[in-house]
């Protein structure tokens, strides 16, 4: 048996962001990036794990509205345009840096990287990244969890419970949908509990959920082990506290890997550095530059005065950095086994959208990692948290604290003065809803619709997103405008059902518009 365990966690989340209305929607390029950039970077590093025979366990929440706009044929499909595009920039990059060796070389790396892309969505899984993550979960590779039904902020729903058991039950039954089998973990949105959330955990037959340090390290009783073992809520669901130590080593940009000087930087890309003429094909029609993917520097530090990307320096540093990841990892494992007199498990959770397109060389980092693990050591072991249970089953019973993973460790992020104006609204639309849901158990097949569309409507509003934006200041008209605009729709339709007099083009638009959950259960609301 080895000393310990590390368990690495990865939350695949974005918005829903679709509008069929528009020929070409500059936000909708969040997706675009983050399947080039993240989605299919994982994917292929587990094809190449399971090509070499490397044994594995990883651990990745695949979130209801990520996996609706995943399989979605219009985002497919504009995806596909998408990436046609940036392998034509490529071309044209080929021939503009011709003279330049640094930049040409980069040049055809991105023409190489985006033709794979492409390839590997289009011919690999016809289209379905969703089918690809579903292929290595039932190779016994890798753990794929839920979360809630469109990411919102469960402890601010809780004067209207009814909100909460639908964000997880909806969750729960588009998982069965995606993944033909019911999930045995959920990402907790913004890793936010308040104690009560397992009831309607118990119901969905969800086994364990993640939260941060201090909701374990605060529970009652302390438990015994900190956060190097899951403990089981009263209710009997288990929660694994995020390892701190581990996550700073990746997170920090100013203290972490990813902010090293060979490392690609982010922000310095073709679609702001040239020409606008020459580079306008390939931003938005309406002319705004917006990032393309390809970028020539590295990191360098801070200066202005950026060196070229060179591949191979990064992809060593990569290495190196999984390597030393590893010996900490070790390190730690050695230390909290000698004292804890049992395994320890290291819970290191992350947001997916880290490795690849924050964190460029990130995917490649724990390819290194994954691959050093299996052949380099025998401390530790990489496990799943439920995989983990089946191992552990008797855990110390424990009433965790309400926490998040937020600045502070609770709710400012989302509650504070930018974003405090949309929670009035929300709890009249909850309140509404449940209303609705109560009153409305059967009816002709019109106002089965609207209700369903009333369901999705409030669902879209209460997404953690739109507060997080109008919060960190990012986006905040298009944040605000989603928030009023489901609110809107939510209220009109509220009036409608009520009145019996439901507007049937104006329905179709909006369902054509917000489609996702298209077999949604609006019972749980009451």
């Amino acid at each position: 048996m080895p000393q310990g365990y590390v368990a690495l966690i990865l939350h695949a989340h974005l918005p829903f962001v679709r509008h069929p209305e528009y020929e070409d929607f500059l936000e909708e390029d969040w997706l675009y990036e983050a399947i080039t950039e993240t989605y299919i970077p994982l994917i292929k590093m587990m094809e190449g794990l399971v090509r070499d025979n490397v044994d594995f366990r990883l651990t990745m929440s695949l979130t209801p509205p990520l996996c609706s706009m995943l399989l979605d044929p219009l985002l497919q499909e504009r995806y596909i345009r998408h990436i046609t595009r940036l392998i034509e920039l490529t071309e044209k990059e080929i021939e503009r840096t011709k003279w330049d060796r640094a930049f040409n070389d980069l040049a055809w790396f991105y023409h190489h990287r985006f033709q794979e892309a492409r390839a590997t969505f289009c011919d690999s899984y016809g289209r379905n990244l969703v089918g690809a993550f579903r292929k290595f979960q039932e190779m016994g590779k890798l753990e794929i969890i839920t979360c809630g039904a469109t990411h919102g902020f469960l402890p601010l729903m809780a004067e209207h419970p009814e909100s909460i058991r639908a964000q997880i039950m909806i969750a729960r039954d588009h998982y069965r949908q995606c993944f033909g089998c019911d999930p045995r973990g959920i990402w907790l949105p913004e890793c936010a509990y308040l104690p009560g959330i397992e009831k309607f955990l118990q119901e969905a037959e969800i086994r364990w959920f993640i939260m941060d340090t201090h909701g374990i390290m605060f529970g009652h009783p302390r438990p015994r082990y900190g956060i190097y073992a899951p403990v089981f809520t009263p209710p009997g669901v288990a929660a694994f506290a995020r390892d701190v130590e581990s996550s700073k080593q990746v997170w920090s940009s100013e203290e972490g890997y990813p902010g090293d000087g060979d490392y690609r930087d982010f922000y310095r890309d073709v679609g702001f550095d040239l020409e606008y003429d020459y580079i306008k094909p390939y931003i938005h029609p309406d002319g705004i530059r917006c990032f393309t993917g390809v970028k020539y520097f590295r990191i360098t530090g801070k200066t202005s005065d950026k060196q070229p990307y060179n591949r191979h320096n990064a992809m060593e540093k990569a290495a190196s950095h999984a390597g030393n990841f590893m010996f900490n990892r070790e390190k730690q494992v050695e230390h909290l086994h000698g004292i804890m007199k049992r395994p320890p498990l290291i819970i290191s959770p992350y947001d997916a959208e880290l490795y690849g397109h924050w964190w460029f060389e990130g995917p490649d980092f724990i390819n290194f990692f994954t691959r050093k693990v299996a052949f380099d050591q025998n401390k530790f072991k990489l496990t799943t948290p439920t995989e983990y249970l089946r191992e552990f089953p008797t855990q110390q019973i424990t009433q965790p604290a309400a926490s998040s993973w937020g600045n502070k460790g609770y709710w400012e992020v989302w509650l504070e003065g930018s974003n405090a104006w949309i929670y009035p609204h929300l709890h009249m639309a909850a309140q509404r809803m449940t209303e609705l849901a109560r009153n409305f158990k059967n009816g002709d097949p019109l106002t089965q619709r609207g209700l369903k569309q009333a369901a999705r409507e409030l669902l879209l509003a209460q997404s953690s997103d739109w507060a997080f934006i109008m919060k960190t200041g990012t986006m905040v008209p298009y944040a605000v405008k989603r928030t009023k605009d489901h609110i809107l729709r939510f209220t009109r339709l509220y009036d409608q059902i009520k009145e019996h007099r439901i507007d049937e083009p104006w329905l179709a638009s909006i369902e054509w518009r917000d489609n996702i959950f298209p077999d949604i259960n609006y019972h749980y609301y009451a």
